[in-house]
């Protein structure tokens, strides 16, 4: 078991695209759960990688995480199995202080921008980028599990107006 500890932020502007290490694009869907606190994640990563995730809260920015590697034939079924899905393409990014990435959510959930770094511990110190003006840790509405059951795309305007906001500040 891996204890996920990560902190999250709009992106604003393009900026990022200067520390790009790598790129890969996923197909991710939540299979339904009988409990609030599990999350239950299928991605598919191309034709050949991919992943079941399980995650339970573990206080604070902490999450319990199960990862295994799946057959990707069987994450194309679990996919189809999912009402909540979403489609991203996911940056490595090269910056110091944990192990950043970037997420350019597609479809109804564009034009998000998401940028997360994995800590070793909660309390850890990190250099936030200019172009992440607004950090998003813990609010719900922006996990991808929410995202995939209730894209940006669906939110009202009054919803989506202050965020739409933070990702500007910088561009």
């Amino acid at each position: 078991m891996a204890l996920e500890i990560e902190r999250r932020f709009l992106v604003s502007g393009q900026q990022w695209r200067a520390v790009v290490a790598w790129q890969r694009d996923f197909a991710q869907g939540y299979l339904p759960n009988s409990s609030e606190a599990m999350t239950s994640r299928v991605r598919l990563a191309g034709p050949e990688e991919a992943w079941l995730t399980l995650k339970f809260p573990a206080g604070g920015i902490a999450r319990q995480e199960f990862e295994y590697p799946i057959p990707a034939a069987d994450a194309s079924a679990l996919l189809e199995c999912c009402a909540a899905k979403l489609v991203k393409r996911r940056y490595g990014l090269n910056l110091p202080g944990g192990e950043w990435v970037l997420d350019v959510f597609e479809g109804v959930n564009a034009p998000l921008v998401i940028a997360e770094v994995e800590l070793e511990q909660a309390d850890q110190a990190v250099e936030i980028p200019a172009w992440c003006p607004t950090e998003i840790t813990g609010m719900a509405a922006f996990s991808n599990a929410a995202l995939a059951s209730h894209p940006f795309g669906h939110w009202s305007e009054a919803e989506q107006a202050p965020w739409r906001e933070a990702m500007l500040e910088l561009s």
